[in-house]
């Protein structure tokens, strides 16, 4: 037998037969039958046979032997573990839940360092979150194949049933979303476990907001069940120590209508609100019909609902979801962080954001915020850990005594003893938090738990979104114009524009249109201390915004006057002025303004001051008094940096409107459109004139104030692209850019054209020099010098002279 058996376990080929025609091993001859006991030899003896055939007779003994093999499983040995995952009901976690248990049980699977001779498996069932089909399911798992060593539920009125139940089968339950306070009780719930935190964490967050905002008296409205009970009486202690009343205690079971016209009848205005999610749209359906909602009412409700679950259709309650989310504004949440904060890789190797990604990747595109569970997912995901880790470290003291976790059955306590030991001392970094001694999550003691405060409301800026859309179409037209005027830049009719300081007005406008959006924003949308910033932002972008825009249209209008308005003599040195000198002109007139505001800023700084008003009383029965607070970016010196600011740009705009009207009646070709930069500077020069004082008169009505400087920004700048650029795009597309100087003068009935300009101007200095010839032949013939006769006279005169 020996060497048969040897020649067995060492085989030289596999063997050609089919698996089903494979015997473990079979010789007839006298009656004589073998077994083998040792497992490892069994095991390793089938595994072989397996691979080979073992023709009959092939064995030279004399005896008859019949070796019964019953081969034993290959590979790794199965632990159950039952699960209960609710994915309908009062609390749908299981939507959540349920992949991110399964993530957890593929890695603990693939992992060799956990658990390296066994495989988790997992049975689950919808427990609707409702104990009597939990019940039900309960039975299933417990009295069906296989022995399952570790029960798996979610939901604090399910986790209260299986929890009690357990301990009368020897078996731990590990719960990842029930935050029941009753669960706590080790006399009641001896094997009990959970990943979730107890509800009684947020009642500290709770009291201290009714203290911060000075509170004495608050109303609750319950759904009758343990898990609300049990943290109600654990808030109404507290409150009583702070010396806070609860003046109006309702509760219901399944319709909440009675409740909620029992709050409107005793006046309740601090409500805290304690039920399921299927049962905060049945209350807020009715308190909609009550109008208990408003600014006179304040709602505390459990943060762990779905974010949209007001948005959710249920056949349940015949509100709209419009009723649903005016009912549910300005309610608030509190909630425990139940993602870990920190960017560590605990047990599972993986991250937070790395888990997340994980997950949003196994719920296939579902929206988190229509997704029970989502929040609580991390839970289940450690809670799946926690159980490898305790059950990994239980295999090296049951080898000790003799057991294996295989052999676990119902009537097995010491098996229990030690999972539970484990279970107890287990201690892990995860993607949530830790387990601790007494079972309940490991976060620190209330005092120093994190919780998230939330207000949900929709905010209502119908005026800055309406200025900033027309701010943004500005920049728009400004891109547009800016386009076209670089695309045309080599077009004759362009270029006697000068294009490049068209660039800069383009530029500059856009610029002005920018500062908008940073006028419109105030402390509720950037943090305190990012505001100054934003102050930074409204003064550089006006600022320099109007020195490119108006400085370049104020160079055109300036060139203009010094050329045709000035005495010959100036008139002939200063008409050729050189392109590069218009642009330097620019660029002074910006550094100034550079120059300024950093000297500004280095010595006085902008920064928020926060204005006080006169505490108002709000139309209607409201019973609060508004404090007005207005935010300015101001400095020590603000008056005085202000007037030189002023200052200088309105005599600017002073100075832009003369010479507008000094050149409003020539006619040159080298600026053939600073007719439109006058009317232009016109319009600019005026709104700006009024708005600066107007908007100082009302810089403590802040809507107005905005509204006022905002809408004078816009329609100046609209006002300078139109009259620009327009004219411009509408010539080119109407004429083509090809046609002749006379075709051009055809068409626009003009007397006189350009190269008519230069003849007369060629005239001009002929005659000059024929008049000197003249005085000089007079003045030899000693002739008295009459009076110069007309110019049509001296032209056809000079023409006759030899």
């Amino acid at each position: 037998l020996s060497l048969s058996l040897s020649s067995l376990l060492h085989p030289a080929a596999p063997s050609p037969l089919p698996a089903s025609q494979r015997p473990c091993l079979l010789i007839e001859q006298p009656p004589v039958t073998l077994r083998l006991q040792h497992s490892e030899a069994m095991a390793r003896l089938c595994q072989i046979l397996l691979l080979r055939s073992v023709p009959r007779c092939s064995l030279t003994l004399t005896l008859t032997l019949i070796l019964f093999c019953s081969c034993p499983a290959l590979g790794k040995k199965k632990l159950y573990i039952g699960a209960l995952f609710p994915m309908s009901g009062g609390w749908p976690g299981g939507q959540a839940c349920l992949p991110s248990a399964q993530m957890a049980l593929d890695l603990v699977n693939k992992r060799t360092d956990i658990l390296p001779d066994y495989e988790l498996e997992l049975i689950h069932y919808d427990s609707m979150c409702d104990p009597g089909e939990a019940t039900k399911l309960l039975y299933d798992l417990l009295y069906t194949e296989p022995i399952k060593i570790v029960l798996m539920p979610g939901c604090s009125s399910v986790s209260t049933l299986v929890a009690e139940a357990a301990r009368m089968w020897n078996l731990i339950v590990l719960s990842y979303g029930s935050s029941s306070p009753a669960l706590s009780n080790r006399q009641r719930f001896p094997t009990f476990f959970r990943t979730h935190p107890s509800a009684t964490l947020h009642n500290p967050t709770r009291v201290q907001l009714f203290q911060k905002w000075k509170w004495t008296k608050i109303a609750t409205i319950q759904q009758t069940t343990e898990v609300f009970t049990s943290t109600l009486d654990d808030l109404e202690e507290r409150v009583r120590e702070a010396g806070i009343e609860i003046s109006v205690r309702q509760s219901f079971l399944t319709d909440p209508a009675v409740a909620v016209k029992n709050l409107k009848r005793q006046d309740a205005r601090i409500i805290v609100g304690l039920f399921y999610e299927t049962e905060a749209r049945k209350v807020f359906c009715e308190v909609y019909k009550e109008k208990l909602y408003g600014k006179k009412y304040v709602w505390f409700l459990i943060g762990w609902y779905a974010d949209n679950w007001f948005k959710i259709k249920d056949a349940s309650i015949n509100c709209t979801v419009e009723q649903m989310t005016e009912a549910v504004e300005g309610h608030v949440t509190t909630e425990i962080v139940m993602l870990n904060p920190e960017t560590v890789r605990g047990a599972s190797k993986l991250t937070s954001q790395e888990f997340l990604a994980q997950l949003m990747s196994k719920l296939g595109g579902k929206n988190p915020e229509e997704t029970g569970g989502f929040q609580e997912a991390p839970l289940a995901y450690d809670a799946v850990w926690a159980l490898a880790l305790a059950l990994n470290k239980t295999v090296g003291p049951l080898k000790a005594k003799g057991h294996r976790l295989e052999d676990f059955n119902y009537n097995n306590r010491d098996i229990t003893v030690e999972i539970y030991r484990a279970m107890n001392t287990s201690s892990f970094e995860g993607v949530s938090v830790s387990t601790k001694s007494n079972g309940e999550r490991s976060s620190g003691p209330p005092a120093d738990q994190t919780v998230v405060i939330e207000e949900f409301r929709y905010l209502s800026q119908k005026l800055f979104v309406s200025v900033s859309v027309f701010a943004g179409l500005g920049i728009l037209l400004g891109i547009v114009c800016l386009t076209f005027n670089i695309y045309n830049r080599n077009v004759r009719y362009i270029q006697n524009s000068q294009p490049y300081l068209n660039n800069m007005t383009a530029v500059g406008c856009m610029m002005a249109l920018a500062a908008v959006f940073p006028l419109g924003i105030d402390g509720l949308h950037v943090h305190r201390r990012q505001f100054p910033v934003v102050c930074q932002f409204r003064l550089w972008l006006l600022g320099l915004g109007f020195s490119i825009a108006y400085g370049s249209m104020f160079t055109k209008i300036w060139w203009v006057h010094a050329v045709f308005t000035k005495k010959d003599e100036k008139k002939d040195k200063r008409k050729h002025l050189e392109p590069w000198k218009l642009y330097a002109t620019v660029g002074v007139l910006l550094c100034i303004d550079i120059l300024s505001l950093i000297i500004w800023q280095i010595l006085d700084p902008l920064h928020i001051t926060v204005e006080k008003f006169t505490r108002e009383a709000p139309k209607g029965d409201l019973d609060v008094l508004i404090q007005p607070l207005l935010e300015h970016c101001s400095s020590e010196k603000m008056t005085t940096w202000l007037g030189v600011v002023y200052g200088y740009k309105g005599l600017l705009l002073l100075l832009g409107i003369f010479l507008a009207y000094e050149t409003k009646s020539i006619s040159t070709e080298k600026i053939n459109d600073h007719r439109a930069v006058g009317m232009a500077i016109y319009n600019v020069a005026v709104l700006c004139m009024i708005t600066a004082p107007v908007t100082m008169i009302l810089s403590s009505q802040q809507d107005a104030s905005f509204a006022f400087a905002s809408l004078a920004i816009v329609f100046s700048v609209y006002i300078t692209l139109v009259v620009l650029f327009v004219p411009k795009m509408r010539r080119l597309i109407t004429r083509g850019e090809w046609q002749s100087d006379a075709q051009e003068t055809m068409k626009t009935g003009s007397s006189t054209n350009n190269n008519d300009e230069e003849k007369s101007r060629q005239l001009e200095r002929e005659n000059k020099e024929l008049q000197k010839i003249i005085q000089e032949y007079l003045a030899e013939l000693h002739f008295s010098i009459l009076p110069t006769p007309p110019l049509k006279y001296q032209l056809s005169l000079n023409r006759s002279l030899p």
